[in-house]
């Protein structure tokens, strides 16, 4: 039976958080650190890369499962962390455009939905985060970092060791060297002002390389054309692999040294595919395919591969399941791990919205073996103007040889002034896929049901991405200005004080005596004379002003 049929549910999920982690439990939950490297497809040792120098990260994959077929909900960053965190589809509420902040609001979820984070938080784990959050809850520098503040209990650690003694912590660790702007040369001349901001990440970038790839080794995707260019930054790419590398064996190493790696489920993923032309922003699978490595020492087959489908969508419910918690109704993932572990679905999805300023609507569905996509503005060219991704020299170059007319066989479809409305590809035979087989007849019925199923689910997740973005504007902030969430108001009894917040859904925060922030569950236990001060935030509004309550 579907969680969204079982009511029940809503029972368990507030006794998880009101009682202990440990009552009753034979074994406390695991530790969890989730490490996330940016903009990076498969490229790794473990899954039979012969370039790439990945002896930490294959290593975690010969002590746990590697994951064939792992896909995120969108080729780029904001969107798809924005379904990780929830495990719900950006689309379904309203995060599907790429930083909607940009668009002229914050995406704003039911009052019921939280991220999966705050749920471990609320129900006994330390909670930080390094680096990105990107989940479409934030006006922080066009909402790459920052976010609700009731997620974390920090959000300026590198690890886990703020803690209280024995306190199960999530961990959820970016690591920002294989981001596209790292691909960058590190002097442009003339510089611009983008060159200029971002050349300290990229001298820093640089020193941290550990060897140099011979660009004349590097394997080139047939859609682009094999020249210096082009290899020069698929070697750019690598150095930034193996230095990513090393910083993943550093996190390892600190779980060894504390003592945890027994007790810890390590996950070792990315937030999309490859950060290069036509594979980060796109629904294809050099967009969207990832690196999905799991050890939870107990539960996992030490060197085991795994076949089966993922989608973004699944981290939330298979973390909360390993945690002992319950996954909300609101919930589209499945739990693919564990005691728990729930069937493969048939299909995964991706989407992709606009573009910086470039509105596009492309719809994807995949199984295993095929990939289904849908243009659903097919008469504008596959390639749009895009400021960021024009820093890299590979873009450059291919701008430059397509406006010559150098550009031939796969490399030129990409550069078509219209698109296909439909594409149809068979991911074993054409695995880069740049054979559309929509218009194949010997291919009529896989096309039809690729095409039932993407409809059918348009239909059932509710996606808000078929509306016009002003649409989306006047929904989450009317009059375009952001809400306000309604600050705490309190209730005192002996020694207890308990917290509310008129806006519904809000979460709301607290400290003692100037202490660090908690988030609130439930009465607080007090002394005489202690002074609390608390704020609320309904994720996609501005916080509340604080309020302090003095107690006599």
């Amino acid at each position: 039976m579907s969680r969204r049929h079982r009511p029940e549910l809503a029972l368990v999920a507030l006794l998880a958080l009101l009682l202990p982690l440990d009552a009753g439990a034979e074994e406390p939950p695991p530790n969890i650190l989730l490490i996330m490297a940016e903009d990076l497809g498969p490229r790794l040792g473990a899954y039979g890369d012969p370039i790439a120098k990945t002896p930490n990260i294959d290593r975690l994959a010969r002590e746990g499962v590697l994951y064939e077929r792992a896909f995120t909900t969108a080729g780029v960053c904001a969107p798809s962390r924005a379904a990780i965190i929830m495990g719900v589809h950006q689309n379904t509420w309203g995060a599907g455009h790429m930083r909607t902040y940009r668009g002229g609001y914050l995406a704003v979820p039911p009052p019921d939905m939280k991220a999966f984070p705050e749920l471990l938080r609320a129900a006994g784990y330390y909670t930080v985060n390094a680096g990105k959050t990107d989940y479409q809850m934030s006006t922080t520098l066009q909402g790459a970092f920052g976010g609700p503040f009731t997620i974390w209990d920090d959000t300026s650690g590198s690890n886990w060791r703020g803690r209280a003694e024995d306190q199960p912590f999530f961990a959820y660790m970016t690591l920002g060297i294989t981001h596209e702007g790292q691909l960058w040369p590190i002097m442009t001349w003339p510089p611009g002002l983008m060159e200029t901001l971002t050349l300290p990440m990229r001298l820093w970038t640089r020193w941290q390389w550990i060897g140099e790839t011979d660009p004349r080794t590097v394997p080139i995707p047939p859609y682009y054309p094999d020249n210096p260019v082009v290899r020069e930054d698929l070697a750019r790419l690598y150095n930034n692999i193996e230095a990513m590398d090393a910083q993943v064996g550093e996190l390892l190493a600190k779980l060894e040294e504390d003592g945890l790696a027994d007790r810890t489920l390590v996950i070792f993923t990315t937030d999309h595919g490859d950060g290069l032309p036509r594979g980060k922003r796109w629904p294809y699978d050099s967009g969207t395919r990832i690196p999905l490595i799991v050890r939870w020492p107990g539960v996992t087959d030490a060197g085991s591969v795994e076949a089966e489908l993922v989608s973004g969508v699944d981290f939330a419910p298979t973390l909360l399941r390993a945690a002992g918690l319950p996954v909300p109704d609101h919930v589209q993932g499945r739990v693919f791990l564990g005691p728990d572990k729930e069937s493969e679905p048939g299909y995964v999805y991706a989407a992709r919205d606009r573009m910086d300023a470039h509105r596009d609507r492309v719809r994807s569905v995949r199984d295993r073996d095929f990939l289904y996509v849908r243009h659903l503005i097919p008469d504008q060219p596959y390639v749009l103007p895009i400021e960021y991704r024009n820093q890299l020299p590979m873009m450059v170059e291919l701008q430059r040889l397509h406006e010559a007319g150098a550009l031939t066989g796969p490399p030129a479809l990409w550069f078509r002034e219209t698109r296909d409305a439909e594409e149809l590809f068979d991911t074993r035979d054409d695995p880069h896929q740049v054979r559309n087989l929509a218009g194949d007849p010997a291919h009529a019925d896989r096309l039809a049901t690729m095409r039932r199923e993407l409809d059918r689910w348009l239909e059932a997740s509710g996606d808000l991405g078929l509306l016009e973005e002003e649409e989306l504007r006047k929904r989450f902030w009317p009059g375009g200005e952001q809400p306000v969430t309604a600050a705490p108001r309190h209730e005192q009894s002996p020694g207890r004080v308990g917290l509310s917040s008129a806006s519904a859904g809000a979460s709301i925060g607290y400290r003692i005596d100037g202490g660090p922030w908690r988030l609130y569950t439930g009465p607080i236990p007090v002394g005489a004379g202690a002074e609390i001060t608390a704020k609320a935030v309904r994720y996609g509004w501005a916080e509340s002003d604080e309020v302090d309550i003095e107690l006599p």
